[in-house]
């Protein structure tokens, strides 16, 4: 399978580890990326019009040349693409339009086999010192609830299913006492916002894994260094299960 995603920092995050995780399942995965940090639809849409190579290309987390999203699209036949709104403004809806139907009419054109989905990020540390988290009070919950409603418009809109990182993301903060950072756990941050190096893009990964493919992740042997309490690993596997294995 082959997975594009015109993306930022919160796809580098679930593409980190998500071709080696697959590839511990026997499923073979390619991931691409299309990275520019804290890029918006906003300006996705207008890298597609002016065909910029403006972004790196990311293999299987592995950044290999500068690219445009013309050039992207037509260097492999794709089976699913993906996009997603910068974080800060995953909570409001009104950024997401024109420019996110400009993107999928440009997806549906130059690949009309290709599925097209859309990733539901996640909301910032409950400390984080970003700069966009005023927009939401500083509040985890409030951000949660605010890009789940945004993104559940942006989905019946536009008819692309979620890829559900945040609702894992969220779920294990809130079940698993070790992810519970609020109260003493660890965070399953790096800086307050981006996904932590171990349990979080580990979570990241397996959302997508699952969500993408029949892999069974109870057989899954790659562990991202750190990633060290097999009870952890398992409460991130089941959790990844629970949300993102599609009926």
């Amino acid at each position: 399978m082959k997975l594009l995603t015109v993306g930022n920092s919160f796809s580098q995050d679930p593409h980190a580890y998500l071709h080696d995780l697959a590839l511990s399942c026997g499923v073979e995965l390619d991931v691409y990326n299309l990275f520019i940090g804290g890029c918006p639809l906003r300006v996705h849409a207008a890298h597609l019009k002016d065909g910029e190579a403006a972004y790196s290309l990311e293999i299987n987390g592995k950044t290999v040349r500068p690219i445009s999203i013309p050039e992207a699209i037509a260097m492999e036949k794709w089976d699913a693409i993906t996009t997603q709104q910068a974080s800060g403004k995953s909570g409001d809806y009104a950024s997401y339009q024109p420019y996110l139907d400009e993107l999928i009419a440009a997806f549906r054109a130059a690949c009309p086999e290709a599925k097209l989905y859309f990733q539901k990020t996640w909301a910032y540390e409950t400390d984080s010192d970003h700069k966009d988290f005023p927009r939401y009070g500083n509040d985890q919950h409030r951000m949660y609830g605010m890009i789940t409603e945004a993104c559940g418009a942006a989905s019946a809109e536009t008819g692309l299913p979620l890829i559900p990182t945040g609702d894992v993301i969220q779920y294990l903060r809130g079940r698993v006492a070790a992810f519970d950072y609020a109260n003493g756990g660890m965070s399953l941050n790096r800086d307050g916002y981006h996904l932590s190096l171990t349990y979080g893009r580990l979570a990241a990964a397996a959302t997508w894994l699952a969500f993408f493919t029949d892999a069974d992740l109870k057989k899954a042997t790659f562990r991202p260094e750190g990633c060290d309490d097999e009870d952890l690993v398992r409460a991130v596997f089941a959790a990844a299960e629970k949300f993102a294995r599609r009926k």
